[in-house]
Parts: C-alpha cells; structure tokens; sequence
C-alpha cells in the first residue's frame, strides 16, 4: 500500500488527479476500521490531515463554510451557535475520536448513520468539492448522499468542507442507541426552527438508506403554529391533536429495515419519540427566548 503525504490542497488534488483510486483518510476512525477488519484494501491513501485549507471554518458571502478536516471537538469547543451541530459532535463515538473525526469524514462515508449528516440536511448545506485545475463545485446535500455510503464524488476529487447558510431559532440534535455511550444510532433526529422563513425543519438518520427529509412533517408543523398563533406568540400552545400528527408524520418519513441493531417498528416509533422531545424543547427556547427579551 502506497501512502501519498500532499503538504498543500493543490499538492493533494493533484495527487488524487493521478491516482483517483486512492483513498483519502483524515481523521481515520471510518476508515481505519475498515482496514483492520480487512474490509477494504487500498492500493494507495492520501493523507489529507494535514491540509491547513480543510481545518478552517469562516463566513463568507453571507453563509458559514464548515472545513472538512474541522474535527467533531473544534466543532464543540468553537462553534457552540449551531447548537444542533454541536450537539450532534458531542454525540460522536469518545473524546479521543472527537479529535480526530471530522465531519469530511462522515460525508465521506456516506453512512446513514453519520451523526452530522441530518445536522447537514436541516441547514441545506452545500457539499463543496475540487479537482486539480477546477473550481470548486457546490453540491446540494440530497444529491450528494444518493445511498448507503454512496456520494456522487467523481474519481479525482476530493471534499473541502460544507457551506449553509445560517438559520435564526433553536434547534437541536438527538439519537437513540443501544447504549449511552459511543453508541452507533439506531435513529437519529435534527429539528430546527427557522424564524424568519416560518418554517420547521426536520432531518432523520439511521432510518434510510440515506438521510431524509421529513417535508410532510416540516409543511404540517409549521402549519400548525401558524394556525396556534404560536410564531407571533411563543406561549401560544399548539392543539395536542397537532402535535400527535406532527410525530406521525415524521415517522411515516423513516424508511428503516430490520437490523441488528433494531427493527424496522422500533426504529418508526423511536423517530415519533425523537420528535415529539425535539418538538417541545424547541418551543421551550421560543418561550424563554421570549421571556428573556
């Protein structure tokens, strides 16, 4: 196995150019567990940990660029205002694979599974991608994750980072697992409230063989706080009938399989669990928010 060291992105594209079989590794913790389980076997790997250009973050143009070699703690420790995103990062494996895995890597991947990747799906964000001698090109998350660790990345380029633009209202991240710690998610949540669009913004993971959008849940939950009055005033409730239909919803989105992890009947009901507590929490930071104002 041939191991290429690039010390600049431009050293690294060129090198993917001439090699576009080979395999990029950052962080390691996907792709090292396939190595050792002898799962996949490279001729060649690109070291791209080392890169400078994919360890930033920055706002540009009115949107937030994500790094792909940002790692889940940087996340954590730097990026506390995308609460769903820190929250997902805090959720990853132990602290000692929060050093070193980074969300490129779970795009990379392309498991269903990724804990970042419905956090990615909530914001639209756009996966932003090179070759050598080529601009960037930016990829709508949906088309970029097309299955169960398959991305539309062509032979020769390599992922830069992720950009989105933000989004004003609380949100937040959860999974339920086997087990509380370093747990695989069985099923995976994002929910984000978008003020300014009126809009409810819903992502599952581990549930698909891709991450999903729950539109049907987004379009009726924000329907329902408009009817409630709820955007105008936060303390307005919604009627418990719509709650009810709003995790219904959500859970006719999931398209799970049965596993070793779980069935597909306990993966639904955990997506309808998920969204009711990510509901609630959500209104409850619109009534503080309020009430702090």
């Amino acid at each position: 196995m041939d191991v290429l060291l690039p010390r600049t992105l431009d050293e690294a594209l060129e090198m993917k150019g001439q090699h576009p079989e080979a395999l990029p590794i950052a962080g390691g913790t996907d792709v090292m567990v396939e190595l050792n389980f002898d799962r996949h076997r490279p001729d060649t790997i690109i070291d791209v940990s080392r890169l400078d250009e994919l360890r930033r973050w920055r706002r540009e143009d009115g949107a937030f660029f994500l790094g792909a070699g940002v790692t889940y703690s940087r996340i954590m420790r730097e990026l506390p205002q995308f609460v769903p995103l820190a929250q997902a990062s805090r959720t990853v494996g132990s602290p000692q694979i929060r050093n070193r895995g980074t969300v490129g890597g779970n795009l990379g991947t392309a498991s269903p599974a990724g804990d970042a990747l419905p956090v990615l799906a909530v914001y639209d964000a756009e996966i932003v991608v090179r070759r050598s001698g080529q601009e960037a090109r930016a990829v709508p998350w949906n088309e970029f994750l097309v299955g169960v660790k398959k991305t539309t990345l062509a032979p020769g380029e390599l992922i830069v980072g992720a950009r989105w633009k933000a989004i004003r209202g609380p949100g937040s991240f959860s999974k339920i697992g086997t087990r509380n710690a370093m747990v695989i998610s069985v099923a995976g949540l994002c929910l984000a409230i978008d003020e300014d669009g009126r809009g409810v913004r819903v992502a599952l993971g581990s549930v698909a063989p891709t991450i999903v959008r729950a539109h049907t849940a987004e379009a009726f939950g924000s329907a329902a706080m408009l009817t409630a009055g709820t955007w105008d005033d936060p303390s307005a409730p919604l009627a418990s009938d719509a709650g009810q239909e709003s995790r219904r919803l959500v859970a006719d989105a999931a398209r799970p399989i049965d596993d070793a992890r779980g069935s597909a009947r306990y993966r639904r009901h955990a997506c309808a669990v998920l969204a009711r507590r990510a509901l609630s929490w959500a209104l409850e930071d619109r009534q503080m928010a309020r009430g702090a104002a």
